[in-house]
């Protein structure tokens, strides 16, 4: 699919469609085919707008420079771009180089939650399989195409690259090795949040020195260990304020780890915009659900 989206040549289409009330949650904004070639190309992610979309760029040969926060990269050959706007980020084509690339973008609050994901784990310069670049390009030339007749269509297109990009990331065997390496620091947060949990002793269960440990729950997990901890924490207290109505708010406060009960309901007020003693007179856990 890739070799059919450049023999059809360079080409970008913005993809407008109409905007009521009823918002999709992956929505294409543009996609194209394009060669740079020595020449002025410099996109700022602190420029570009307020209003929240993604860009998905695939290298297919030649060089990009990309600055992300602090960091830079010399995106080559199979190097595939994913940013956020606005964000702190600039990718460019320096002077004398040439780069070859698709792209596709994104907005709607489920592609960027996706996106998000994504970055938090893998950063943004992805190596992604062949399948996956096809997968893309694909979705990229039936956008080209104008196979896209009404919103919903459009929609699936885009959920569908989404898609892709989430079974190549979160689907790999190394992602699932991790996983399942962290699966016993997980049980055990869970069956003993009513104690202290040091990073410490979380990382002692996997055998891995504190620094190390924290860095591979963080991209097992998405945050570090001691803020899933207090998710979980904080979790088991709103079921417990609603469900166990019987308990005072200070026995639900050590029952999840929490000694101090002015620390528990300043945090758990910070979460939910609440006291727990509100929180349990509304009944607001069913609508609240998990955090996020």
């Amino acid at each position: 699919m890739l070799s059919n989206l450049i023999a059809n040549g360079q080409t970008m289409r913005t993809v407008s469609l109409p905007r009521g009330r009823q918002r999709l949650h992956a929505m294409p904004t543009s996609t194209g085919y394009e060669v740079r070639e020595n020449e002025i190309y410099d996109w700022d992610g602190r420029r570009r707008g307020q209003t929240p979309f993604t860009v998905l760029q695939h290298t297919i040969r030649g060089t990009g420079r990309l600055r992300y926060q602090s960091r830079s990269y010399r995106l080559q050959d199979g190097d595939t771009l994913l940013v956020l706007v606005p964000h702190n980020h600039r990718y460019w084509l320096e002077k004398g180089d040439r780069w070859e690339y698709f792209w596709i973008s994104m907005n709607g609050e489920e592609a960027l939650r996706i996106h998000k994901m994504v970055l938090a784990l893998a950063g943004p310069v992805l190596r992604l399989q062949p399948a996956t670049i096809d997968h893309l390009a694909d979705c990229s030339l039936r956008l080209i195409e104008g196979a896209t007749p009404t919103p919903g269509a459009a929609s699936a297109i885009a959920y569908e690259a989404a898609m892709a990009l989430y079974d190549d990331v979160f689907g790999s065997p190394a992602f699932v090795a991790e996983q399942s390496f962290m699966q016993p620091v997980i049980d055990y947060i869970n069956a003993n949040l009513e104690k202290p949990l040091p990073v410490s002793d979380l990382a002692a269960i996997v055998g891995l020195s504190r620094a190390h440990f924290s860095r591979s729950f963080s991209e097992s997990e998405g945050v570090p260990p001691a803020e899933y901890v207090l998710q979980q924490r904080l979790q088991r207290a709103a079921k417990l304020l609603t469900k166990g109505d019987f308990l005072p708010v200070k026995e639900v406060s050590m029952m999840c780890g929490f000694q101090d009960a002015n620390y528990f309901a300043k945090v758990f007020r910070r979460v939910y915009a609440i006291t727990p003693t509100e929180f349990r007179t509304t009944g607001m856990y069913a609508s609240v659900g998990k955090l996020r």
